[in-house]
């Protein structure tokens, strides 16, 4: 009886795999902290656009306040002559400090999302992933920032149309962005913080209007730090607006500014506000 065929010889897996198996054989490494945080940073701001990009009115009415102030208090003030403007004309001088208004009230309104989450139940589930808190944050802060980029084309355009002489120099366009976007950061973290203290929809309504018009008319906004009395000066000077609105104001209007020292206040404010948002994040999701 004649034997039975010998089997093949089996050939090894390994020698025969297809170039590329190996990504479904294997998981992709892990990326490493520093490349971690900046691709989480990018994802939960793209999130936050992608409301904006579903509802579009919240900058359309958003515009209305910015156009009253140019048209009935600049033009009315420019033609009193009664704030020293060192020459600018008030309109131009005032439409700086209305870009930095616009972008601090989108702003400064931004803990109730983070709240809307709470309750909806997104935020539990977002603090579970792998995602670093201050990541979090830092990506609810900059597209802050974003919207109230957006916002501030639409005063700069209106600004445009009623004759204000602004810079049109693409860096100083691009440095009014930056600015504009840190100093929503700072707004934003700062709403966020107060949320994650008051935990309340409804208290942080009441404490965003109460702070709100402060922050404003403390400021160099509307007029000169120089004109104010010596107490005003002093929370002036502690008010992140003020730094804002003194570099816009340097930069499209080209008024004497202190640009470093402004960037330096901003870049400081952002991160001690993102610092202080991450540390109570977790309060809120309680």
């Amino acid at each position: 009886m004649s034997e039975a065929p010998a089997a093949p010889p089996t050939a090894s897996a390994d020698r025969g795999r297809a170039p590329g198996i190996d990504l479904l054989l294997r998981p992709p490494a892990p990326r490493a902290g520093w490349r971690l945080v900046p691709a989480r940073v990018t994802a939960m701001c793209a999130v936050e656009l992608q409301k904006l990009r579903h509802d579009r009115t919240e900058l359309y009415t958003r515009a209305v306040q910015p156009a009253l102030w140019l048209l009935i208090f600049g033009q009315t003030f420019t033609r009193l002559k009664a704030i020293p403007t060192d020459g600018v004309p008030y309109i131009d001088y005032l439409a700086p400090g209305i870009i930095a208004q616009s972008a601090m009230f989108i702003a400064i309104f931004y803990g109730i999302h983070i709240i809307w989450e709470r309750d909806a139940g997104v935020l539990n589930k977002l603090l579970v992933t792998p995602t670093p808190r201050a990541a979090l944050i830092t990506g609810k802060a900059f597209a802050a920032g974003v919207k109230s980029v957006i916002q501030a084309v639409v005063v700069i355009v209106i600004a445009a149309v009623l004759g204000v002489a602004l810079a049109w120099n693409p860096l100083k366009l691009l440095g009014v962005a930056a600015i504009v976007v840190l100093g929503s950061a700072f707004f934003a973290c700062l709403s966020m913080t107060i949320a994650g203290i008051v935990l309340s929809r409804d208290r942080l309504m009441g404490f965003g209007q109460a702070i709100t018009m402060p922050l404003f008319f403390a400021s160099n906004a509307l007029y000169p730090v120089e004109i104010m009395p010596g107490w005003l000066q002093a929370v002036s000077k502690a008010n992140p607006l003020s730094y804002e609105v003194d570099a816009l104001r340097g930069l499209l209007v080209g008024t004497p500014a202190h640009l470093a020292l402004d960037c330096g206040v901003l870049v400081l404010a952002a991160g001690l506000g993102i610092t202080a948002a991450s540390a109570l994040l977790g309060r809120l999701a309680r």
